[in-house]
Parts: structure tokens; C-alpha cells; sequence
């Protein structure tokens, strides 16, 4: 995989906020670790496992920010994997290390924020 092409295609699937876009990067039994998922649920939650529990979260996130814009800083690779550092909604740096499946779709992905 060319880490840096599947960066440049990630941040501009999500710019360009059409959700079932955003979704087709992602397997069916994804698994999303997000300090935001806590924020959003008051720390009841940490996790989202399910494109179903995913799609709802994040329709209701691209709601809530109408101007959501990321801006990709730099992407590494590792095996199996990609970690983007980019600039988040709420002016935050984000570090997202995703992990992918036989298939090439992401199936687990965790998120860090400053």
C-alpha cells in the first residue's frame, strides 16, 4: 500500500463529507478508539465496534461540524497499518493509527488528540 496516496484519498473522502464515502474505507466489523467518542458520550464510551454504530456516530459528528476540513500533515507506515498526523476540527492535531484487514479496508483505528 502507498501510505501517502491512502493519506491524500482519506483526507479528501472526509472533506468532502459524504458519509458513505467516508464509510467505504472501513470494514464491516470496524472497531473506532477515540478520546472524541468519550467526549461525545461523556465518558461513558471510548469505542465504536460496527459500521452500523460508526455511521450513526459519525453522521451525527459531520451534523454537529458543517465545515469539518482536515489537513493532512504527514502519513507513515507500518505493517498493516497507517498512522496519519493531521489537523483535526477544533483547530486539534490528530494522530490516527489504522490497522487493515486482508481486504484493504480498515477494521480497527485509534485516535489521538493534543
Amino acid at each position: 500500500m502507498n501510505h501517502q496516496k491512502f493519506a491524500e484519498e482519506w483526507i479528501l473522502t472526509w472533506n468532502s463529507h459524504d458519509l458513505e464515502d467516508i464509510l467505504s474505507h472501513y470494514a464491516e466489523d470496524i472497531e473506532v478508539i477515540t478520546p472524541m467518542i468519550s467526549l461525545a458520550t461523556e465518558g461513558k464510551e471510548s469505542t465504536l465496534k460496527g459500521k452500523t454504530a460508526v455511521r450513526e456516530y459519525w453522521k451525527k459528528a459531520l451534523e454537529k461540524f458543517p465545515d469539518l476540513h482536515f489537513e493532512l500533515i504527514k502519513s507513515t507506515a507500518g505493517v498493516n497499518s497507517v498512522a496519519l498526523f493531521y489537523k483535526s476540527i477544533m483547530d486539534k492535531h490528530a494522530v490516527e493509527v489504522m490497522f487493515f484487514d486482508d481486504e484493504g479496508k480498515i477494521n480497527k483505528m485509534y485516535a489521538h488528540y493534543d
